[in-house]
């Protein structure tokens, strides 16, 4: 194959591309090869081929370990979903957890790299990558837990949670100090975030509209930042790096910004941007797209302009997107979506099919040094890890 000759999805599944790349290291069975992208010419290395769900953390979290020598990513290769970590690009790979119950998009690493948090059903726990020992951080019997969100000084994990009917907000602490429920919230949550300046605020997202509010650590000052209908569809809020300010998207319209203290709102720019991750000054966002995919894109928060990085090529599935508001009964019940009850959110819903499955997304992510991008495609038939230079 010539390089820069476009592929198809077949011939990616088939292995065609850049095939002069391949790297398998002597006496290794190894799941590694690089690429370049063939619009872009990006170098893309693929971290795992296994015929088996595989995906990187959740975007709002770096997969990388803070040292750039590691990847953390979760996988279903055993049966059920587990935390692994493989030695970046090309080297040894290894399953850092067991059991059943593990929320597949809920891995934070500490500051240091030492620990990996995540939760399983209604414990918030924490393994150790240098001898794989295991401590839980909290627990409420009966709960779910969701993604954890460590804060800015790595003392305290949010995590969104679920306990019958009651929806809510968990905080644990990583020093071994009691956790406790920082507030019950008549609507479905996700996504709560600490503000990366400030760690005694919370931001989470109610699901559905409005969608961004803020909540001390203690449960006082709960407030919306922004009142919208559900015609309005905002969605994957996060923090704009150090600047204290946040980011949203008004799917599939623009890319926003929106002051944490003047509660202002101005647009950065006018595309489908869709899972966006900022860099840690706050000067650009990484970002996927979705009805069109036009690539990763990397864009400049001053000046909106943009540039594509790559083309995952991933399936982008959820019927939802399509309709640019967010999912009504009538949409769940149009897909006979029984799995969605008593799930915490649509991440837990493996054959969802308004707004997932999750894994068909790309959610990229930056490394910590930004000279990386982790992200997943399922291009080859199965969801797998790649990463891309920037």
């Amino acid at each position: 194959m010539k390089a820069g000759a476009k592929i198809s999805r077949r011939e990616f599944a088939q292995g065609a591309v850049m095939a002069p790349l391949l790297r398998v290291r002597a006496g290794q069975t190894s799941e590694y090869r690089r690429f370049r992208d063939d619009a872009t010419g990006a170098l893309i290395h693929q971290l795992t081929s296994h015929p088996s769900i595989n995906h990187p953390t959740y975007f709002l979290t770096s997969s990388f370990t803070p040292d750039g020598r590691h990847v953390i990513f979760t996988s279903y290769r055993s049966g059920s979903p587990q935390l692994y970590e493989l030695e970046f690009p090309d080297g040894p790979m290894r399953r850092l957890t067991e059991g059943e119950g593990l929320h597949p998009y809920s891995a934070a690493i500490s500051r240091d790299g030492s620990e990996i948090f995540f939760t399983r059903k209604g414990k918030v726990q924490a393994v150790r990558r240098k001898d794989l020992s295991l401590r839980t951080l909290f627990t409420i019997d009966g709960a779910q837990f969701g993604e954890c969100c460590l804060s800015g000084d790595g003392l305290s994990i949010v995590t969104a949670m679920k306990q019958g009917s009651k929806n809510g907000i968990a905080l644990a602490d990583t020093e071994g100090k009691p956790g406790h429920v920082v507030l019950y919230f008549p609507r479905t949550i996700i996504h709560p975030q600490f503000h990366p300046l400030e760690s005694n605020w919370i931001e989470f997202s109610g699901d559905p509209a409005p969608r961004m509010h803020r909540v001390q650590r203690d449960g006082s000052g709960l407030e919306c930042l922004y009142q919208h209908d559900n015609d309005e569809f905002v969605v994957h809020e996060t923090f704009l790096g150090r600047t204290g300010d946040m980011v949203f998207t008004v799917w599939p319209r623009a890319l926003k910004r929106i002051g944490w203290v003047s509660r202002k709102i101005t647009t950065i720019a006018e595309f489908n941007a869709w899972h966006i991750t900022p860099n840690k000054a706050g000067t650009a966002i990484l970002c996927d797209t979705n009805h069109p995919d036009i690539g990763l894109q990397l864009v400049d928060v001053r000046s909106g302009r943009r540039r594509t990085i790559c083309h995952p090529r991933s399936s982008n599935a959820g019927s939802q997107w399509k309709k640019s508001r967010y999912a009504l009964e009538e949409d769940w019940a149009a897909a006979r979506q029984t799995e969605r009850k008593g799930a915490l959110s649509w991440m837990e819903m493996p054959t969802d099919t308004v707004y997932g499955p999750q894994w068909t997304h790309p959610h990229p992510s930056f490394s910590p040094d930004e000279k990386l991008a982790a992200y997943t495609s399922d291009v080859s038939g199965h969801p797998q890890v790649y990463v891309v230079e920037l």
